[in-house]
């Protein structure tokens, strides 16, 4: 009696393309290099940008909101104020200009705040990147936003009748030193979006801060005409100390010690609240 033994045989497993190609990456000599940390907060702040494409009523706070405001003050304040709405355009489109800008960088911690609760910020930090580059990149991001208000703004105001003798570069300049200051102020409402639980929680903190910084300043009156306990704090406010700034800087009167002042406080937002935002970013 003779006995046959068969012995199975595998064929040999074939992976799918997909994963063929995963694995020649992963077996790659010389692995790709890790991006900079600029590379890696500039991607970050393109997401940002592109999010714009998705959701175009994200524009509506950088346009509408500052021609709303711009024409409702000088219209409604301006003869009461300067006797004439031309007289009063002179003082108050610089500190619209900082106030409404102010006023939208507080949409920095309510996108960290939405893109927490979706779980993304999970995928972010299993990623081989700088560790701040996401928080950097939603302030570089909104850059763009800050600019086009300061475009929309300064256009209304020179058709409405703003004559800066300052002229191009003056107005420039303003422009710059308050988009520094924007994104340094950005990183309070980043850790506001890190430490809160809904994007309403941090809609309203941040309004609770931001409506008596932008109105209790010299946005809209010149400080001396306030009681002096009001004006006391009104000249140590930082919304009074960069509406100064930008407003000598459009009239073409520009104070070195204004501008110094402007960056200190800038320095220090960062300096205090840029740690405080990493610590949440890494324990959230």
């Amino acid at each position: 009696m003779t006995t046959t033994d068969a012995t199975p045989t595998t064929a040999p497993a074939t992976g799918s393309p997909a994963t063929a190609d995963i694995a020649r990456i992963l077996l790659a000599e010389p692995a790709p290099s890790r991006p900079s940390a600029w590379s890696a907060s500039m991607t970050f702040g393109w997401r940002a940008v592109l999010k714009i494409k998705h959701v175009p009523e994200q524009m509506f706070d950088v346009t509408l909101f500052p021609i709303m405001m711009t024409l409702m003050f000088t219209y409604l304040f301006g003869g009461a104020l300067a006797g004439s709405t031309t007289a009063y355009l002179q003082f108050f489109l610089p500190g619209i200009l900082v106030a409404s800008i102010a006023m939208i960088t507080m949409y920095t911690g309510v996108s960290v705040n939405t893109d927490i609760e979706k779980g993304v910020f999970d995928r972010f930090r299993t990623l081989p990147i700088w560790r701040p580059a996401p928080m950097v990149g939603y302030l570089l991001g909104d850059l763009f936003r800050y600019l086009v208000a300061a475009v929309v703004i300064v256009t209304m105001g020179l058709v409405l009748g703003f004559r800066p003798d300052g002229g191009v570069l003056g107005v420039a300049a303003g422009v710059a030193v308050l988009l520094l200051f924007c994104f340094a102020f950005s990183w309070v409402w980043t850790m506001f979006g890190l430490l809160l639980r809904s994007e309403k929680s941090v809609m309203g903190v941040s309004m609770m801060v931001l409506m008596p910084l932008t109105f209790l300043s010299s946005t809209y009156v010149d400080p001396s005409t306030m009681p002096g306990w009001l004006e006391a704090f009104v000249q140590v406010n930082p919304i009074t100390l960069v509406v100064d700034c930008v407003r000598s800087l459009c009239a073409g009167t520009p104070d070195a010690g204004e501008v110094t002042t402007v960056l200190a406080v800038s320095a220090g937002f960062v300096a205090v609240f840029g740690p405080v935002t990493m610590r949440l970013y890494n324990r959230k």
